[in-house]
Parts: C-alpha cells; structure tokens; sequence
C-alpha cells in the first residue's frame, strides 16, 4: 500500500509539472529554448510511471514471500506474480471494488491487506467463504460440519529462523475442488469451537499450520481488503527449479 502512495505522489507531481509546462511555462520560453531538466524528467517519466501504475493497479503485481507460513506451497524468498483483475478492479488505495468479476473461492491462495494492520500484505490460503463454518481440531480441518480429506505424503524438513531444523509431515487436503499440499507437526493451533463467517468476510489460514498466524488468531478477511490471486512464482534466488511454478 505504501509503495502505491508513493507511485501516486510522483505521477501527481509529475503530470503537474508537464501540464503546467504545457499551459504556462512553455510560452514564457524563447522559441527553440531547451526544456528545463525538471519539465524534460517529467514529461519523460510520467508516461512511463502511468503505464507501470494501471499495470499494477488493475492487471498484475508482483509481490515476494517473506515467511515460511506458506511452506511447501511458497518458500520465503519466492516472488510470485498476483492477478488483480480476478477479484475484480478495485480503486487504487481506496481498495473500493468498482467493477466485480468474482469472489475468493475456497482453495484459493490470495493476497490481501492484513486486517489489523492494513499497511501489511498478507498472502494465505482461502478456507472459508461467507457463510461457513469452519473448525479445527485435532489437526483437522471442518467445515460445515464436514472432516476435509487428506493423505499423508511424506516426512518433510526445513530450515526455520535461526538456524532451527524444523521436522514436519506433508500432507495433501482437498480444499473445495483443489488439492494442495500442507504441513503439519506435532503441536497445532486449534479453534475453540466453531466460527461462522460473516458476510462481506473470509477465513484464511496458512499452508504451513502449524507455523502460520492467519484467521485463527487475528480474524476474519474483509472483502474490501482483498488485492488479489496469486498464480505464478516468477523468480527465486536460491532455487532456480521454482521459476515458472503456477501456485495450486
């Protein structure tokens, strides 16, 4: 969001300095006189910033991963690319739907602004839409009423902050009509009870369970701080094998 104000601060200054160029300064110049260097960086910058504005704005932006809460679906360090046309064109900053395509459906991994801070994007896993009811117990995810199924699939391990050697089990659930991996250990954070999701909201939780700070401990995801569906994995530094994944 802040780099969003910041692209919004400079095509505003430099769309004002090319126009006020065009309406003012331009005829108090000599015939054939240069342009100064702040007009000449601003009418070739502008175009250039707007471009790469309504490309971010309303197609797609790219984002990196930064924690392991997604493991094994994204890696920290995986940056991935997130359609912002799926959920429908949102009005930039504002975040005001002004054109709905369609909404977040289970299965779904998306990108929205982190609800008790929306300065922060978040990237998780869509397990509830408005409506449901989710639980989970016993490692197991409910909605419903109804145990998801899932298969084991292997032993899996991973290098947490610090140096830690984090050993897990992988697993694949069926999460509405996806199948995705997930990982579990012998600690969960479980729901006391069961939650239903208000209308207007989303229950989101991270592949990686048993490390992920999601819906079970900071809420529900309004609608109106949704970004987008993440689909593709565009680059990695340390694992080349990873560039050109699409996101399940």
């Amino acid at each position: 969001m802040m780099f969003a104000l910041f692209m919004v601060a400079i095509l505003a200054i430099t769309g004002f300095i090319w126009l006020l160029d065009i309406l003012v300064l331009r005829k108090k110049r000599a015939v054939g006189s240069p342009d100064p260097v702040l007009v000449e960086y601003s009418k070739s910058f502008f175009p250039v910033i707007l471009v790469v504005f309504m490309i971010r704005s309303f197609v797609v932006e790219p984002f990196k991963i930064p924690s392991g809460s997604m493991m094994p679906t994204l890696l920290a360090g995986d940056f991935i690319l997130v359609n912002k046309f799926t959920y429908g064109l949102r009005v930039p900053i504002l975040n005001n739907t002004f054109f709905q395509v369609s909404h977040p459906k289970k299965g779904d991994v998306f990108v929205f602004h982190y609800p008790p801070d929306p300065s922060i994007d978040y990237i998780k896993r869509v397990v509830g839409e408005p409506g449901d009811k989710i639980a989970y117990k016993d490692k197991q995810l409910y909605i419903n009423g109804q145990k998801l199924d899932v298969s084991f699939v292997d032993d899996y391990e991973y290098v947490a902050s610090g140096l830690n050697i984090v050993r897990a089990k992988r697993y694949q659930e069926q999460l509405g009509n996806k199948k995705h991996d997930l990982l579990i250990e012998d600690e969960s954070i479980t729901i006391d009870g069961e939650v239903e999701v208000p209308q207007g909201m989303y229950f989101a939780m991270g592949d990686n369970r048993d490390n992920s700070k999601d819906s079970r401990v900071w809420g529900f995801v309004p609608e109106n701080n949704l970004v987008g569906k993440a689909f593709f994995i565009w680059w990695n530094f340390d694992k080349f094998g990873r560039i050109g994944s699409l996101i399940n």
